[in-house]
């Protein structure tokens, strides 16, 4: 079964029907939709409207690509310590005549 994707204002317009007193099954079966799809958008969107559920993915899009670029950052750091150690590790073999601890 294709699992359908529902825009924040379509989630915002169920949920308002669902809080103006229509039934939970009504509404399910009404957009093809479990119970517990509509309870997890009750707990994640309550008392939010479309412009403010729009707000709440530009802020998870912006964190996650925030994320990525930070675990970015950090293995280039580790890598440029890596060379860095390696480069320090030979130019200190070749200034002791090369003896090694």
């Amino acid at each position: 079964m294709k699992k359908q994707r529902f825009s924040e204002t379509q989630i915002a317009s169920i949920l308002k029907q669902y809080e103006g007193g229509r039934e939970a099954l009504e509404l399910c079966r009404e957009h093809g939709i479990s119970k517990a799809t509509l309870y997890n958008w009750r707990k994640k969107y309550a008392g939010m409207d479309s412009s403010h559920i729009r707000e709440l993915k530009a802020l998870q899009d912006e964190n996650r690509r925030l994320k990525q670029m930070y675990a970015e950052l950090m293995l280039d750091h580790q890598l440029a310590k890596h060379i860095i150690e390696k480069s320090y590790k030979a130019l200190s073999k070749t200034r002791a005549g090369g003896i090694c601890n």
